[in-house]
């Protein structure tokens, strides 16, 4: 059995190809620059791009399990090449397929979704990793200036969404599934800080930002006013799915999901 990941070297997709390796599985890893890569000993690393379906084709060669993403790994814009790219996967026999996308369909999701592959949605709320944009902040001056609107956050480890695809792509039983993901606690930005302070032996002060504030730095940072007005949005009306507690972690890989903070004592450096 051959697994083919994409997105080799991201966040879930490092972590997926660790677990796979770990667990006996032959993985082909696929992304743009092999000598980079940085993957395991025994990982067959191998290139190609999905927004150029033609260089992906040879590597879907008995291939039985197929993970996918939904966007380009170089600028993260969403992938226009999701019909081309399933096409290819049915006709090499792919059987199983784990797809990590959003909540809104991409083309990837919707080519599947028509398709007679045994295909399985994963939608995480917030990657736990993007705590990771505190970080320097706190490294710097032990603080975070931001504008809160008081959401709340069932992020999800990214080794979960990870372990989720990998029982996917191995065991029977997940074809046609969609499945949410989170993490098994919905955390506020403070409680978030108080995780982190604890980790680092030092309290994180938090210095709140109004919501105009904020907008005035992120215009000043060179953000479009687009995204300003969608970052907004998501702090003041975030989608009421971002803060549900599932269980589908452990329901699907018989084990608890990881909390915030193992996810902080994994990543402790980047906040000294």
């Amino acid at each position: 059995m051959t697994i083919l990941v994409t997105g080799a070297t991201g966040t879930v997709g490092r972590h997926l190809v660790n677990q796979l390796v770990h667990e006996g599985h032959h993985v082909r890893a696929l992304t743009r620059n092999p000598a980079a890569a940085g993957l395991p000993d025994g990982v067959e690393v191998v290139e190609g791009d999905l927004t150029a379906p033609h260089t992906v084709e040879a590597w879907l060669d008995g291939v039985t399990g197929l993970h996918l993403i939904t966007f380009d790994g170089a600028d993260s814009t969403p992938l226009r090449t999701g019909y081309e790219i399933v096409d290819l996967a049915a006709k090499a026999g792919v059987q199983r397929v784990t797809v990590l996308g959003g909540w809104d369909p991409s083309t990837v999701e919707e080519a599947l979704d028509k398709s007679d592959l045994g295909w399985t949605h994963l939608r995480p709320v917030e990657f736990m990793a993007n705590a990771l944009d505190y970080a320097e902040s706190i490294k710097a001056e032990g603080r975070v200036r931001r504008y809160d609107g008081g959401a709340l956050s069932a992020m999800v480890h990214e080794a979960d969404i990870a372990s989720v695809a990998a029982v996917a792509l191995t065991r029977d039983g997940h074809a046609g599934k969609a499945y949410a993901l989170t993490g098994p606690e919905a955390l506020s930005l403070s409680d978030k800080l108080a995780v982190i302070g604890t980790a680092i032996g030092r309290p994180v002060e938090f210095e709140p930002l109004t919501e105009a504030e904020a907008r005035e730095e992120m215009r000043a940072s060179g953000f479009p006013e687009e995204y300003i007005d969608f970052a907004m949005e998501l702090e003041n009306n975030p989608p009421a799915e971002g803060s549900i507690v599932l269980p589908t972690v452990e329901e699907v890989t018989g084990r608890p999901a990881r909390t915030f903070a193992q996810w902080v004592t994994e990543h402790v450096s980047a906040f000294r």
